[in-house]
C-alpha cells in the first residue's frame, strides 16, 4: 500500500477558529450560536455547564485518526457570567507516527448576551506552530487579533452588525432550534480574522450508527449562499447529524471536500449534570 501523509493529514481542520481553506491535518475543529439571527443578542444555550463531548475522526481508510474533546464550563470573569469552551484536537495511533498535530483552542462567550468575548488558539503540526488571540469590543465594534507566530497578520478588524459565533458552537446551538426539514436559520460565524454570514438548513431525517449506538438523526446543512469564500467556494460541505431524542446531541459532523471527507462520530459524552452517557437505539 502506497501512503500518503498529505492524505493521512486531511482529518484535523480546524473548524473552531478558521474557515478551512485547504484540508491537510490542519484546520476539524470540530464545529458548533449566540444569537438566531444577525442584530439580535441573546442567552447563549449551544452548551451546558459541565458538558464533554468526545468525537473519533476518521478518514479515508482510517477509522480512527484522531479524536476531538469539545468541553464547556460556566465561569466567573470580572463579575461577569460566561462560558468557557475548550476543544482540543489530537492525530491519534498509525497516523500519528506519520503525522503529529495538537491544537487547542478557546472560547469565552457571555451568557446573558451569546457574545463572543475572547477566542485563542495554540497548537504545533509538523508545518507550522499557531499562538492567536481575537479580543472582541462590541463598543467600538473592533476586534483585536493578535498573531504571535506571523505577526504581519495581527490587526484590528471591524465587527460586522450582529453578534458573530465559532463554528463549534454555532453547530451544537443547532440542537435548540428545533428545525424541521425545509426550515432555515441566518448567522454571523467567525473564522480567524474574517466573519462570514452562513445560512443552516434542515435537509432530511437519517439513521446513524456511533459508537454510543444507533439514533435517528435530523441532517442540517451550512452553506455561504451569497460570495462562498474558502472551503465553501472550493465546493466543499459541512454537515451536521442532530439526534432527535431529548437529549439533541450533535452525534456526527463531517467536513467533505473533493478529495475525501473527514467524519466525526460521538464516542463519548459526558452530561452537565450525572455525567451520564445516553445511547441510541440498538
Amino acid at each position: 500500500m502506497i501512503f500518503n501523509k498529505k492524505l493521512a493529514a486531511a482529518p484535523f481542520v480546524n473548524f473552531h477558529v478558521r474557515m478551512p481553506m485547504r484540508f491537510p491535518l490542519r484546520s476539524v475543529w470540530v464545529a458548533l450560536l449566540l444569537a438566531a439571527t444577525f442584530g439580535r443578542a441573546a442567552p447563549f444555550t449551544a452548551f451546558r455547564d459541565g458538558e464533554t463531548f468526545t468525537y473519533r475522526v476518521g478518514f479515508a481508510i482510517f477509522s480512527h485518526a484522531g479524536e476531538i474533546i469539545i468541553a464547556a464550563h460556566d465561569e466567573k470573569r470580572d463579575g461577569v457570567e460566561v462560558m468557557r469552551i475548550t476543544t482540543d484536537t489530537k492525530s491519534r495511533g498509525f497516523v500519528r507516527a506519520l503525522y503529529s498535530f495538537d491544537n487547542k483552542a478557546e472560547v469565552v462567550i457571555e451568557k446573558a448576551t451569546g457574545r463572543m468575548l475572547h477566542v485563542r488558539e495554540s497548537g504545533e503540526d509538523p508545518k507550522r506552530a499557531t499562538d492567536t488571540d481575537i479580543v472582541f469590543d462590541y463598543k467600538t465594534r473592533i476586534a483585536t487579533f493578535t498573531d504571535r507566530v506571523r505577526t504581519e497578520r495581527s490587526a484590528e478588524i471591524p465587527i460586522p452588525e450582529g453578534n458573530p459565533v465559532d463554528l463549534i458552537s454555532a453547530l451544537v446551538q443547532t440542537r435548540d432550534w428545533n428545525l424541521e426539514p425545509g426550515g432555515k436559520r441566518d448567522l454571523l460565524v467567525q473564522f480567524g480574522r474574517d466573519f462570514y454570514p452562513l445560512t443552516i438548513e434542515a435537509k432530511n431525517y437519517e439513521e446513524v450508527r456511533t459508537p454510543l449506538g444507533v439514533y435517528q438523526t435530523l441532517v442540517l446543512v451550512p452553506r455561504m449562499e451569497k460570495d462562498p469564500k474558502g472551503l465553501f467556494k472550493k465546493g466543499g460541505e459541512i454537515k451536521v447529524w442532530i439526534s432527535q431524542d431529548r437529549s439533541n446531541l450533535p452525534v456526527k459532523m463531517q467536513l467533505k471536500l473533493n478529495f475525501g471527507s473527514a467524519t466525526l462520530l460521538l464516542s463519548d459524552y459526558k452530561g452537565p449534570a450525572a455525567g451520564e452517557s445516553p445511547s441510541g437505539s440498538n
